[in-house]
């Protein structure tokens, strides 16, 4: 058993949380929230005079980099999802303070968003949707020049922790896909799944998925070297994050007709700028950083970062912290 709490211990959470963990997390701690119409530096400096007297923080959003720099009484951080990229960890672990996250608790949502931009690029349905609207119900006899199965396709997966594990599982399982992975933990792929060079797995793959975590060895990645191997046709779907892709050598690409499209959840720059020329892209499909968001992620999340706040204000030590040094 961990220690008992303090008596009312103050949470913040830098935007809201499902409400079934909202409800848990109130009847522990009070719970504190900058206005929500706030951004920019008015949102920033909201959240630190919020950290000043709160023993815990539930991040959903960018932190400022300075907000363990002055005042606060945090006895631990917690990332409401997998990347902890929005948290300055290093400060964090500079003044012995944990950050931990909620990994796995979304990877089926992610991974199920990939295999239909997967599903969607073979299928063609936002293009046939729009010909049947429009009364172009003859456009039916274009199907079978414009679409194709998944079963017995190539998907190359870069990066295997839970999300691109359960890809593979649903792509080769389900669909009866070939499926490689390029990753730094070649031991732990499972018999159907081969390893890769990052720009073999472009040659071969028909998809190719991104799950990789954002560090500085990922960061623009998939460039111009890379992308010039690809294999005509090839789909690239990005549920990583936005910079492991060199947004104008993916544009290049794309123009070039070196692609045969990209579904996007994630980008250099969030929101996507408005003048971001992969907006009026045809082969391209773009949806604003939701691919780990459904009712039963996000309750799955929620709760999970407030067990694991609540024990760290307990003192204690969940697994799920990242800088466990």
């Amino acid at each position: 058993m961990g220690n008992p709490l303090p008596e009312q211990p103050k949470v913040v959470l830098t935007d809201a949380i499902h409400p079934d963990a909202h409800a848990a997390l109130a009847r522990e701690a009070i719970v504190l929230s900058p206005d929500p119409q706030l951004a920019g530096t008015a949102a920033a400096d909201a959240l630190r005079h919020l950290v000043q007297d709160a023993q815990g923080l539930i991040v959903r959003r960018q932190l400022p980099a300075d907000i363990f720099d002055g005042p606060h009484s945090l006895r631990g951080v917690v990332r409401h999802g997998v990347g902890v990229d929005f948290i300055p960890v290093d400060r964090a672990t500079a003044q012995g303070l944990p950050v931990a996250n909620t990994p796995d608790v979304n990877a089926n949502a992610v991974a199920e968003y990939a295999v239909m931009a997967m599903l969607e690029s073979a299928r063609r349905l936002r293009h046939f949707d729009a010909e049947v609207r429009r009364g172009a119900w003859a456009a039916r006899r274009e199907a079978g020049a414009l679409t194709y199965e998944l079963r017995g396709r190539a998907l190359g997966i870069v990066g295997f922790g839970a999300i691109g594990r359960r890809v593979a599982e649903i792509a080769s399982a389900g669909f009866g896909m070939q499926v490689a992975a390029h990753t730094r933990s070649v031991s732990r792929l499972p018999a159907a799944v081969g390893a890769c060079g990052l720009a073999e797995l472009f040659e071969r793959s028909d998809f190719v998925v991104l799950a990789c975590p954002l560090t500085e060895q990922t960061r623009g990645m998939i460039g111009h070297q890379v992308l010039a191997r690809a294999r005509p046709g090839l789909v690239l779907v990005n549920v990583a994050r936005g910079p492991v892709i060199d947004e104008p050598a993916l544009v290049s690409a794309l123009q070039a007709g070196a692609l045969g499209g990209a579904v996007l959840d994630v980008f250099a720059t969030q929101p996507l700028p408005m003048d971001s020329p992969l907006r009026n892209h045809p082969r391209v499909t773009l949806t604003p950083h939701l691919a780990g968001t459904t009712g039963d992620a996000e309750r799955a999340m929620g709760l999970l970062a407030v067990q694991t706040q609540l024990a760290l204000i307990r003192g204690e030590r969940p697994s799920n912290i990242v800088n466990f040094q």
